[in-house]
């Protein structure tokens, strides 16, 4: 794999290609996560909104920030998620401009392997957390060699027949050991590291290659769209293959996070 940098400026179209995934491994998390209502959250890396969203509905939370560097995406969500008690900013998970203790729950979904300051990002969203309080995210399963996001597939496929495949980046804290050893280091307590699986159903294989190739430019559908006619249909048959179709023509497949939720110690 090849990491290159993902640009997220096209907040519609990256819900369109990524929407329906963050969806359905967010209620999971949340299930999982397991929070009383009207607490304080904040969103490190809210992207779209799409979670803040999930979070309103599912955690009837007192009041809501959404914080990511992406104007275009902060921008979305004002314009999609108008409760009165969310809040979207601009800004840096690195650097919170929040006060110390400002939230009774800190959460990050599928933003952690953005972060350019790891380290410094984790030890930011301890620090605006309560004493006490709930640090809590979750991020695809990502090695060198494999991937469990939903362009898993895809990826995977692109690497049989070109050799390698431009990704986003990866890191430690995309598998388990790796993002308990972050934690521990940065001073975090009861942490609590699983990994969540949700899937998807296409109605067929050319709905399921369309939300592929079709609506955002993820890095590994441009390296699928650079391949000559020939290679990309042998990348279309491996997929095929790989992704049978049932009985009806619909195709239904997993793809996995590595999550965690943590206290602040008292």
């Amino acid at each position: 794999m090849t990491e290159t940098r993902v640009a997220f400026d096209d907040g519609d179209a990256y819900d369109r290609y990524m929407g329906r995934w963050s969806r359905a491994i967010g209620e999971r998390f949340l299930a999982w996560l397991d929070r009383p209502a009207h607490e304080s959250w904040l969103d490190v890396g809210c992207g779209t909104g799409a979670f803040t969203k999930l979070i309103l509905a599912r955690m009837a939370p007192r009041k809501i920030v959404g914080l990511d560097p992406s104007a275009a995406q902060v921008e979305h969500a004002k314009r999609t998620v108008t409760a009165p008690q969310a809040e979207f900013r601009e800004g840096s998970a690195s650097d919170l401009p929040f006060a110390t203790g400002e939230f009774d729950v800190v959460v990050s979904a599928l933003a952690i392997h953005f972060f350019p300051d790891r380290p410094k990002a984790f030890q930011e969203m301890l620090r605006v957390t309560r004493a006490g309080g709930v640090i809590a995210g979750y991020t695809w399963r990502k090695t060198p060699t494999d991937l469990d996001a939903p362009y898993g597939p895809l990826a995977r496929a692109v690497t049989e027949v070109a050799g390698d495949v431009k990704t986003s980046a990866v890191v430690p804290e995309a598998m388990p050991e790796g993002l308990r050893a972050a934690l521990i280091a940065e001073g975090y307590a009861d942490i609590d590291v699983t990994t969540i699986e949700a899937t998807q159903t296409f109605r067929d294989f050319e709905d399921y290659w369309s939300s592929q190739t079709g609506t955002f430019p993820h890095p590994v559908a441009t390296s699928a769209l650079a391949l000559g006619d020939r290679e990309r249909e042998r990348v279309r048959d491996i997929l095929r293959a790989a992704l049978p179709a049932a009985a009806d023509g619909t195709i239904t497949y997993p793809s996995r996070a590595t999550a965690f939720k943590a206290r602040k110690p008292r």
